[in-house]
Formats: C-alpha cells, sequence, structure tokens
C-alpha cells in the first residue's frame, strides 16, 4: 500500500510515522508514504502558498497551483486509480467501512488544508473526494490525515501483533465493542464479570455479543435504525434492556426520537 500526505507542515505526519501501529507497517513493508510540501512546488522566491480572498474577508486562501502541483507530484509514484481525497469541512464523515474501502485500495492521496480555505478551483479540477473525521474545528488537515492513515494502516495485514484484533473492534460490523477487563478480577471494590472468568468459551461470546448490542444501544442507538437485526440479537437486546434502570431508557428512548428521521448534519472542521 502506498499513499501520499500534501501538507505546508511534513513534520507533523513524519513524528507520528515513527510510532505505533504505523510505524510497523512501514517498517515491515506494508505502508509506504510520501510526503509532499506545496512550498516545494510555489511559484515564487518566497514560497508562498496562500494570499488574500477575492471578497475580502478574513484569514487567508491557499492558492490553487502549489496544490495542484504537489498533487501530481504525489501521483507520480501512485497507480493511476488512486484517489485524491481532502479533508474538507464538506467532506463525508470518515466511517470504518470508508477505511476498509482504502486499505483494500492500491493507495490513495490526501490534501491536508490549512488557513481559512483552498481555493475552490484546485478542489474542482483535482479532488476525488471530500473527508471529514467529525463536527470540531482544527487547525489544519494534518491530524485528520494522521487519523485516517491510523485507520487503514491497522488494516493492512501484519501491521497489528494479533491479526483477530480488527475483527473484535467498535464499528467493525456496525455495533460498539463491548467492555473489556484485565488483571486485578476486583478493582477500587468492584469485580469482573463472573462469566469472563468461567472458562465457558460459549457464555463470554454469548455475553460480548449481548453488551455490543446493549452498548450501541444506549450510546449510540441511531446505528440500529437501519440494522436487520436477527432474533438471536433481539433476545439479547431484550434481556439487556430488561436489566437497565429506569432512566437510562428513557434517556436512549429520547435519543432515537431525535434521531429517527434525521440525517446527521455536515460535518464541519476547519481544515
Amino acid at each position: 500500500m502506498r499513499a501520499a500526505v500534501v501538507t505546508i507542515f511534513p513534520e507533523v505526519i513524519r513524528a507520528a510515522m515513527a510510532e505505533g501501529v504505523v510505524a510497523r507497517a512501514v517498517r515491515e513493508g506494508r505502508l509506504d508514504i510520501d510526503l509532499v510540501n506545496p512550498r516545494e512546488h510555489a511559484g515564487d522566491r518566497r514560497r508562498n502558498v496562500d494570499d488574500r480572498p477575492f471578497g475580502g474577508g478574513p484569514g487567508m486562501v491557499m492558492l490553487a497551483a502549489p496544490l495542484a502541483s504537489a498533487v501530481t507530484a504525489a501521483r507520480e509514484r501512485l497507480p493511476t486509480s488512486a484517489p485524491v481525497i481532502l479533508l474538507s469541512p464538506q467532506g463525508a464523515r470518515f466511517r470504518q467501512q470508508m477505511a476498509t474501502e482504502l486499505a483494500a485500495s492500491e493507495g490513495f492521496v490526501l490534501v491536508a488544508g490549512r488557513y481559512e480555505g483552498i481555493d475552490e478551483r484546485f478542489v474542482e479540477q483535482n479532488v476525488d473526494r471530500e473527508v471529514s473525521i467529525g463536527d470540531y474545528v482544527l487547525s489544519g488537515g494534518e491530524l485528520p490525515a494522521l487519523v485516517v492513515i491510523d485507520a487503514v494502516a491497522r488494516l493492512l495485514p501484519g501491521a497489528l501483533g494479533n491479526p483477530a484484533s480488527v475483527l473484535d473492534e467498535s464499528h467493525v460490523d456496525g455495533l460498539l465493542d463491548w467492555p473489556h477487563y484485565t488483571r486485578p478480577e476486583i478493582h477500587a471494590g468492584r469485580p469482573t464479570p463472573s462469566v469472563l472468568l468461567s472458562g465457558n468459551h460459549a457464555q463470554v461470546a454469548r455475553w460480548r455479543r449481548r453488551e455490543a448490542l446493549g452498548r450501541t444501544w444506549l450510546r449510540r442507538p441511531e446505528l440500529l435504525l437501519d440494522r436487520d437485526i436477527s432474533p438471536r440479537d433481539r433476545a439479547l437486546l431484550a434481556e439487556y434492556i430488561a436489566e437497565q434502570p429506569a432512566a437510562a431508557i428513557s434517556a436512549t428512548n429520547a435519543a432515537r426520537t431525535h434521531t429517527q428521521g434525521d440525517e446527521p448534519n455536515a460535518p464541519q472542521q476547519d481544515h
């Protein structure tokens, strides 16, 4: 897998590439990341990559030409099918399914914006898709780019110490993850659920599935709205709900009513 990041702060990306899962993927040859700085493609001595916006207003706008040249340079080492992805407030929300799609691709280019925005002509002519990581404001696209890289890298073969870890995580099958416990068996007076100490693998699997369904129902009920829930899962969820206090049920029903029929708001972030 080969990727490229177009950024005026390549050291931010380079530092993160030296640690953790991404570093392992790079070290083992599973992932190769090129860093392309638009300043190296600027057309003046001062290597300017921004200018004042037409029409007035605060902030600066990134110039189209240096970004376009940087993307062209980035694509030279990538397959022609590699999409150019702009981290953008107008982008689709980045989800696990998108990470899986990118991990199965031959490569991609991430464009990390800065300042007040990017000249729209660059977006129209060079960007295949826009992606947002959430509804909050950031100083630029470097951190969102790292989020995408990390989510993709951990799906590559050999990136994780235990490949099975990828299969048992939040959002992989549309549900949140179940609770996890480790030693000691009792911490601060709170014991580990006895089923996890029973050695009965079937009962452990049943408990984990029930907890995953229940946590999703409690914390992210909208994830269950369009899900085709099997009779077994429905029974497990009903069992979980029956054990919850009335306040938790009321709060979840209120969240479901608010969410039902409404599409999520467009992600907003300054990158």
